[in-house]
């Protein structure tokens, strides 16, 4: 207890930008990885297969490697700087960590909704064209209402794989939770007692999530 009560100032800072971090990143990879699964199911050829190469590229690229992409390549390109972050580097790192995790994940994300699609017989996607719904619409209205009913195990276990990802963000720069061990080694603290405070911190941050995600299929299961 006392690592914990000593070091608060580490704790308390580390997991907040851990949270937001993988807040942010969560909310993107969700919007991105939908966008990619509609492509995936595209009628048109050009779009599944725009979709089919991000997915192939991304999701066997190791997460490391993006990151290393985004924080020493990417830069190169002068296409932004740290001023434009108001001169705070620790931002534009966290920033990159940001677009990093969210490309990486969104990729999952994207294989996650399609599975789900998929479960939704052919039969009511051709009777909403029947009925002159466009695709944008016969998915908005009729087959990702339906899908997102199944995908919430595999959405969940994708969202606690990406909070736990958040950690690569300590070897770019970013403050976060994975950095706490380097600073209580720093301070001369015992990083084992330091360390399992940090694995029960992110046991607790993944409860709710579990929560939820047997709260939904309970609710949904009544429905069904």
């Amino acid at each position: 207890m006392d690592v914990l009560l000593d070091n608060l100032d580490l704790y308390g800072p580390g997991f907040l930008n851990t949270i937001e971090l993988f807040l942010i990143a969560a909310a993107g990879s969700l919007v991105l990885g939908t966008i990619l699964a509609m492509l995936r199911v595209s009628p048109v050829p050009i779009f599944r297969a725009a979709g089919t190469l991000y997915v192939t590229v991304v999701r066997n690229t190791p997460l490391t490697l993006v990151f290393f992409f985004f924080a020493f390549a990417f830069p190169l390109l002068k296409i932004v700087d740290a001023s434009d972050f108001g001169g705070s580097a620790a931002r534009y790192y966290f920033t990159f960590a940001v677009i990093s995790l969210t490309l990486y994940t969104s990729a999952f994300v994207c294989e996650v909704v399609r599975s789900g699609i998929n479960t939704v017989p052919v039969g009511q996607a051709e009777a909403s064209r029947a009925l002159g719904l466009t695709f944008g619409q016969m998915l908005g209205s009729v087959v990702l209402p339906q899908a997102t009913r199944a995908v919430v195990p595999p959405m969940v276990s994708t969202m606690i794989a990406l909070l736990k990802n958040t950690t690569i963000a300590a070897g770019f720069s970013v403050f976060q939770a994975g950095s706490i061990s380097l600073n209580l080694s720093e301070r001369g603290e015992n990083q084992l007692v330091g360390l399992l405070w940090v694995a029960l911190f992110f046991v607790i941050l993944v409860i709710p999530m579990t929560l939820l995600q047997r709260s939904l299929e309970k609710r949904w299961s009544i429905a069904r």
